[in-house]
């Protein structure tokens, strides 16, 4: 399941990097926001309560639904005119927590995969926190987030999702 939540992850990221860089609407946005949201919320409540359910999948899901929150809490703000504030806050709580399951997953890499997938939490780690930053400390680097946003999209989410729902990855 971790190529299908990752294709839509990377599509919500492309898309909301998209809106970030001001190339669309943000009422647009909301619809990839919600089926992300419902998509990784689905595999989280899978890993976390389904019959295989384990000391390793409790850890994905609740990693996972870190994700999960934020996808719903966009487009809540979309949809309500929220500031982003308290996103951005609830960021900055992504940004540090993914820093040491970043810093775990390198320590204890075997293997190729296990090495870029701790490379994309630090990624994470940095365009959580560029989030925290914009949303909450007010900077004025939307237009970097949403390159690295957009690029983080597609690198660490559409590509690879894609290449293991075909398969070759």
């Amino acid at each position: 399941m971790t190529g299908f939540v990752l294709f839509y992850v990377g599509a919500v990221l492309v898309i909301n990097g998209l809106w970030l860089l001001d190339r669309i609407d943000g009422r647009e946005i909301v619809v990839i926001n919600l089926v992300t949201a419902v998509v990784s919320g689905a595999v989280v409540l899978h890993d976390a309560f389904g019959v295989g359910a384990n000391a390793g999948s409790i850890r994905n899901a609740t990693l996972s639904l870190l994700f999960c929150t934020t996808y719903l809490w966009v487009a809540w703000n979309r949809l309500s005119g929220g500031d982003g504030r308290g996103l951005g806050w609830f960021s900055l709580f992504v940004a540090v927590t993914a820093v040491p399951v970043a810093s775990r997953g390198f320590l204890g890499a075997g293997t190729g995969a296990e090495f870029w997938m701790a490379a994309n939490w630090l990624a994470w780690a940095v365009l959580w926190f560029l989030y925290f930053m914009l949303l909450t400390m007010r900077l004025h680097i939307a237009r970097i987030a949403g390159w690295i946003t957009l690029l983080t999209g597609i690198f660490t989410g559409w590509l690879p999702g894609y290449l293991m729902i075909e398969g070759m990855l």
